[in-house]
């Protein structure tokens, strides 16, 4: 399966907003998207063209896609998933891309970005109710306890996140630091979202 492995800080830069992922990197000053706040190429500091509606809702969907390190085909299958739960559809969307393994190990703190938590995953590092998960798409659900794997808590990156130093932990998630230990409270709500984003576009786009 192909995958983005340019420098990421393009993708901020393209979408004109922080994505977060660069980790620790998107909250100093050293960050891309302040730096340069235009598109990435030789034209990018052009005067950009009126998008068209279309534009706009193109724009917003690979925000998304991008920011939780979706393939296009994964995340319309994610929408899909979406539109057959009760609801208003974009919040569903947003629910389940939260609800993602390696977004939760992302924002409990385990790891400093989705693409590193991604990683984690993969590796064989995580247990879900004391069970090794190795799937990043892993749909969690409220009550479930994930954790660092007991042979890997002695690596430098898991001594550093036992020290409580890190960011804001959204409230349907509770944590551990000392245990390495994050459980799924509740159901994450669309305020629990740490994008700016307008889902109702990527609905719009999907309706085509």
């Amino acid at each position: 399966m192909a995958r983005y492995t340019d420098s990421v800080c393009r993708l901020c830069r393209r979408e004109g907003t922080k994505l977060f992922l660069k980790g620790e990197k998107c909250f100093s000053s050293k960050c891309a998207a302040v730096r340069r706040p235009t598109p990435p190429g030789q034209h990018g500091q052009a005067r950009q063209r009126k998008a068209s509606e279309y534009g706009l809702q193109l724009r917003e969907k690979q925000k998304v896609r991008r920011a939780y390190g979706l393939m296009e085909g994964q995340f319309k299958r994610t929408f899909s998933r979406a539109t057959g739960m009760k609801g208003i559809t974009g919040e569903n969307l947003l629910q389940l891309l939260e609800l993602r393994l390696d977004n939760v190990v992302y924002r409990s703190g385990l790891a400093s970005s989705r693409a590193q938590a991604r990683q984690f995953v993969c590796h064989g590092l995580m247990t879900v109710n004391g069970k090794k998960v190795d799937i990043p798409s892993y749909s969690t659900k409220v009550g479930d306890m994930i954790t660092v794997k007991s042979t890997r808590r002695d690596m430098e990156h898991f001594k550093i996140v036992k020290e409580g130093v890190g960011r804001v932990v959204p409230k349907w998630i509770t944590t551990d630091a000392a245990n390495l230990t994050a459980i799924i409270g509740t159901l994450p709500t669309r305020d629990d979202v740490d994008l700016t984003l307008q889902e109702n576009m990527i609905v719009e786009f999907y309706s085509r």
